[in-house]
Order: structure tokens, then C-alpha cells, then sequence
């Protein structure tokens, strides 16, 4: 079959059995082959193959909607829905998104990039089909990991209440992005080792018939035998309690297993869950056998070796220092505890995981819990630190304003990936937290220009007792600076000068330190003094410094790597405003009211203005041409 030439999945349904092996075949060699160049989610797209390929044989994309919960596993959808041609572009800019995406094909019918979500927005979909007449299947297919989200759990309660006509395939890999944790995953576990449901549902029918219908307390104790061996030997009650009919385990490498339980399905009136076992990495061996994640989502690789193709950097990961650091502090502090919603590899809390096992706390993909469980570990005299990326704190929103800072708890967030993550795109930039943490009452914000920088926060985190406490850290790697060997705390609110300038003053933090610096430079060689403030605290203001800038009555320029609306920038607007500097001239630089799609960070940034030559050119601007000429 060449690849190349699909358009759409209809030549499946006249497909053997043999001709669909040849196809998985030439599919997994094609995601290893091109994935290898692009990088991407390789794990879970090889894990998927056969059920895709099933999926679409048996459903009518897009008439019947298939729900990728997450999106990381819908690459050989894409195949299959004719895109093929836009491999070479997987992740990059402009091309290829790494996650389903509705204007790229009318077969995705449901964007994701975040878990949990397939299930609700399946629902969704049957309240509008059925409200309208309309008559078409609704398949959300959800990962083990995915469902020990609550807004899973959620939906599923509710579908099971309202018996709607929705398939669920449980897509069970015993994996996320890490090795999955919690009593549900071994809910799941059990199910798996079962034997196979339709045999054991029809032996117990039979069996159960045998047993007579008597009165009294004989009765009784035969319907409570009864349940108590529907309970021990049928391995889907947990779903069937729920609502749903239970078919599985399906082995999900096998056409014939998969078929014949999906035309079942397909038959049954009501909501049904379809456990489906596969293999996550199936048909590589280096991603076969990876037991912590490694392979979920990896960069370029060589195909023979496995060895990933890591560009050259500077500086350790970000996410390394922070959790070397909090790990050092552990030491010392056994009111340390550290949380994490199904990150601990993505946060690097492998190291504090082994050396503290019973102080790292991975909670599933429950950012929500996470929360406020950290909530009730800081009323307790403990010091929760919660290591979240940006886009994932989002999801706990309403328990950092209800449980955290309103009663004012001593939590500390360690937002990881906090700005342009790139190849993940528009789900995953993480450039809203600003806006949507500074606004509540109790909480300090802060960034750190460099690794330095950054142990010193945590410890001042760790140190700070007054309530809650943020630090924001990019993705990748930092600068390679020399680190201090005492950790130090830094006063709260405050500021720092790198750059003197008595032209215009650039207030600035975090990633965009190093080209603020760069134009300061290039500026002065030009005859223009540029001062360069770190403002690494974002709440509260370094209002001290802010007030002297102010009385002197230069312009200043914001810049920061996060949504202008309620970012940094109007932080500063609105202290200029209630001090009555109502002259000042401020111009602000970010990201614009927009989602930023996919591409590497360095194309996004050149995208949104925010290079170099950009910061000089407003600069220019925005001194008088008098103060230029002098």
C-alpha cells in the first residue's frame, strides 16, 4: 500500500485480514522512519495502530465521530485520513500539528492536547445528535492514564446515568506519559489478567439459572451469593456499576479480537466500554521496552540505536535544577513534600522520588486534587511543593483561588514550562499563568533569569511562611552560568539593575533577559542608554525602584514572554495609574491575543515580535529624537 496515496479510510472496508497486518506493518516502519527526523509522540502512535486501522474499518469517518482523548496517539488517524504528504512537516511551523486539529481535516472532529476531556465532549456530542434525530456512532477512545482524570470520571458517571448510545475504548497501555499509579490502575490490572468477559458473563448466566427461586431467608442468602460471585468472577463490573456494558480484555494487536468486540459493540443499545489491551511502542524495540517514558515523546533519534539526537547545551534542564534544589533542601527539612500530577519524569523528580519515596506524591493526571491536596498537606505545618507545568495548572484554577490562597496556605507551585513550548503548540504554551494568578489575593510570583537565580528562589520559597508562593521555569535548558554553593534567599519584591541606562528603561524577567541585555548593548554602541531591570518579581512589584524609575521620567518598555492581557506589562500600567504618572510613556512587548500554534520556540518568538531587533526598533521609537541627537 503506498502511504502516499490515501485520501480518505474507505479503502479499508475492502481489506483482508492480511492486507491490514501488511498495512500495520508499513505504517509503524513509516511513523519509526519519519519521527526519527521530526521527532514527536512515537510510544503512543505505535501502540495504536491495529485499533486505529480497526477503528476506521468498522465506523464511517466522519459521519461517526472518533474522540482522540489527548491527541498525542492520532498520527496513524492522520495517515488514514489522507496526510500522509505532511509528514516531513510533523510539529514544525506551519506544518503538520502534533495533536488532532479541525481545520486540518474534517475527520478531526474534536481538538485536544490536555487528557480527560474525550469522554465530556462525547457526551456533548450525543446530547446534540439525539436532540436533532440524527442517527451516527460517537467512539471516544481514552488511555488508562487518561481516566483517572476526575472530569473522566465525571463523564462517565454521567453517560452510564443517562444511557446514552456512546462506545468507549479504554485504550490500556498500563502507561501515560510515566507508569500510570492509583487503586483504578489496579482496578485495570485485575481486568487484565481476566479471562475473557463474554465467556465468564455467559458461564455465570448459566450458572446463576441453576440456582433455585426460593422464599425467606434462603432467597436472601442466594441473592447475595449471587452478587458476590458476579463480583469475584466478572472482571467489568466496576464499568457495568457505572452503567456501561463491559466487552474485554480485547488484545489490541489482533484484527479478529478487535473486530469482532467493535460490531458487538456497534449492536448493543447503550453506553459501552471496549477494554482494549496494546502495547505502547509495539514494533520497536527501544520503545517496546521503556518502562519510565522515555519514548512517549522524544526528539530526533537514530533508528538503529535508539540514541536521541539531543542538540548541544550550555546549562542543565530547568526542571533539574529546581528538583536538585528542593532535594537539597529536603535534606534538611523533613517538612518537605513533593507533588506531582503523572510528571515525575516530565519534572525531573526521578532523583527525589528515590531518595524521599515516601515524600514524592504522584497523583495521577488530577491536577485538581493535586492542589488541594497540597492545600491540606500546608494546613498540617507542612511545606507542599507542587511541580505543575503552566498549561496543566490551568486545570486547578479554582483550588489555588479556593483552597490555597484564600486561606492563605503555604504552598509553593513550581511552574514548569511557563512560556513558548514549541512543537506542542497552541495546548501546551504556557503563557497565561501571569494573568491568571497575579489577580488573586495572598500569592507572590516570581522568575529567575538564570539557573543561579533560580536555586535561590526555590530556597526562598522553601524559607517563605507567609502563604502561597509561585516560581515560573521555561522548558529546555538553561543558561550554563557558575552556581553558588550556599543557597541564599532573596528579598521578597525585589528587583535588579544589569544594565545602567538613563535613556529608557527596559523592565523585563526570565527568558527575555538575555536579548533585553543584548539590545541594550547593541543600543549603547548606537549612543543610547538603555537600563536593563530584571523584575523578577512579578507580584508583588519592586514598587521602591519602580517609583524612582517613574520620577525620573523615561520611558519604560515591558517585555515578557506571556499574554499581554493581565501580564506583567499591565501590572506596571496599573501602578502607573494609581500613582498618578499619568504622562508616562509605556509601551508594552508579548505574546497578542491569539493562540500560538506549533514551531520552535525561536520561530515563535521572531512571530509575536519579541527578537533583538524588535526591542531596538521600539527603543528607537520611543526616545525623544532630541534625547537621540544629543
Amino acid at each position: 500500500m503506498d502511504l502516499y496515496s490515501i485520501k480518505n479510510p474507505s479503502f479499508l472496508k475492502s481489506y483482508s485480514n492480511q492486507q491490514l497486518e501488511d498495512l500495520a506493518v508499513e505504517i509503524r516502519e513509516f511513523l519509526i522512519t519519519k519521527l526519527s527526523k521530526t521527532g514527536g509522540h512515537l510510544g503512543p502512535n505505535l501502540g495504536v495502530v491495529e485499533l486505529t486501522i480497526a477503528l476506521h474499518k468498522i465506523f464511517e469517518s466522519p459521519r461517526d465521530k472518533l474522540i482522540w482523548d489527548v491527541g498525542h496517539q492520532s498520527y496513524v488517524h492522520k495517515i488514514l485520513t489522507g496526510r500522509t504528504k505532511q509528514f516531513d512537516t510533523l510539529r514544525q511551523y506551519k506544518g503538520l500539528a502534533g495533536f488532532p486539529k479541525r481545520t486540518e481535516s474534517e475527520h478531526d472532529v474534536w481538538e485536544t492536547g490536555h487528557s480527560s476531556t474525550s469522554l465530556s465532549a462525547a457526551m456533548g456530542m450525543a446530547v446534540a445528535r439525539d436532540l436533532k434525530g440524527e442517527d451516527y456512532a460517537i467512539v471516544p477512545i481514552i488511555g488508562d492514564g487518561a481516566l483517572t482524570g476526575g472530569m473522566a470520571l465525571e463523564a462517565l458517571n454521567h453517560i452510564g446515568d443517562e444511557k446514552k448510545n456512546i462506545i468507549v475504548i479504554l485504550n490500556d497501555n498500563e502507561m501515560s506519559i510515566a507508569p500510570n499509579v492509583g487503586a483504578l490502575h489496579n482496578v485495570l490490572g485485575r481486568m487484565r489478567s481476566a479471562s475473557k468477559y463474554h465467556w465468564v458473563k455467559d458461564e455465570m448466566e448459566w450458572l446463576l439459572k441453576k440456582i433455585p427461586a426460593v422464599g425467606g431467608k434462603i432467597a436472601n442468602a442466594a441473592e447475595r451469593l449471587k452478587d458476590s460471585m458476579k463480583y469475584f468472577m466478572v472482571p467489568g463490573m466496576f464499568f457495568e456499576e457505572l452503567g456501561f456494558t463491559y466487552f474485554g480484555p480485547v488484545d489490541g494487536h489482533n484484527f479478529e479480537d478487535l473486530f469482532e468486540n467493535l460490531l458487538y459493540a456497534r449492536k448493543t443499545d447503550g453506553p459501552v466500554l471496549i477494554h482494549v489491551i496494546t502495547k505502547k511502542g509495539k514494533g520497536y524495540h527501544p520503545a517496546e521496552s521503556d518502562k519510565v517514558g522515555t519514548w512517549h515523546g522524544v526528539g530526533p533519534y537514530k533508528i538503529e540505536s535508539g540514541e536521541t539526537l539531543k542538540k548541544a547545551s550550555t546549562g542543565p534542564a530547568w526542571s533539574k535544577v529546581v528538583s536538585d534544589t528542593l532535594m537539597k533542601l529536603a535534606r534538611d527539612d523533613e517538612r518537605i513534600v513533593a507533588i506531582t500530577p503523572a510528571m515525575t519524569v516530565g519534572s525531573k523528580l526521578e532523583d527525589f522520588k528515590k531518595e524521599f519515596p515516601d515524600r514524592l506524591f504522584d497523583v495521577g493526571i488530577a491536577e485538581q486534587h493535586a492542589t488541594t491536596m497540597a492545600a491540606g498537606i500546608a494546613a498540617q505545618g507542612m511545606k507542599p511543593f507542587l511541580s505543575i507545568y503552566s498549561t496543566f495548572l490551568q486545570r486547578g484554577y479554582d483550588q489555588v483561588v479556593h483552597d490555597v490562597c484564600r486561606q492563605n496556605l503555604n504552598v509553593t507551585f513550581g511552574i514548569d514550562r511557563a512560556g513558548l513550548v514549541g512543537a506542542d503548540g497552541e495546548t501546551h504554551q504556557g503563557v497565561f499563568d501571569i494573568a491568571f494568578l497575579r489577580h488573586v489575593p495572598n500569592i507572590v510570583l516570581m522568575m529567575p533569569k538564570d539557573e543561579n537565580e533560580c536555586q535561590h528562589m526555590v530556597n526562598t520559597a522553601i524559607q517563605y511562611d507567609d502563604g502561597p508562593i509561585a516560581i515560573r521555569y521555561p522548558r529546555g535548558n538553561a543558561l550554563g552560568v557558575n552556581m553558588d554553593e550556599e543557597l541564599k534567599t532573596i528579598p521578597l519584591g525585589s528587583w535588579e539593575v544589569l544594565e545602567e541606562g538613563t535613556d529608557l528603561a527596559i523592565l523585563t524577567f526570565g527568558t527575555m533577559i538575555p536579548i533585553a541585555v543584548k539590545a541594550s548593548q547593541q543600543l549603547k554602541e548606537m549612543g543610547l542608554s538603555i537600563r536593563v531591570v530584571n523584575a523578577r518579581f512579578i507580584k508583588p512589584l519592586d514598587e521602591v525602584m519602580l517609583q524612582q524609575i517613574l520620577n525620573e521620567h523615561i520611558p519604560i518598555l515591558t517585555i515578557e514572554e506571556h499574554v499581554l492581557q493581565g501580564g506583567f506589562g499591565s501590572t506596571v500600567l496599573e501602578f502607573i495609574q494609581e500613582n498618578g504618572f499619568y504622562q508616562q510613556h509605556v509601551e508594552r512587548m508579548g505574546i497578542p491575543d491569539r493562540f500560538i500554534e506549533h514551531g520552535s520556540v525561536n520561530k515563535l518568538l521572531e512571530e509575536v515580535g519579541l527578537t533583538t531587533e524588535n526591542i531596538i526598533q521600539t527603543c528607537i521609537q520611543m526616545i525623544p529624537k532630541k534625547q537621540q541627537r544629543a
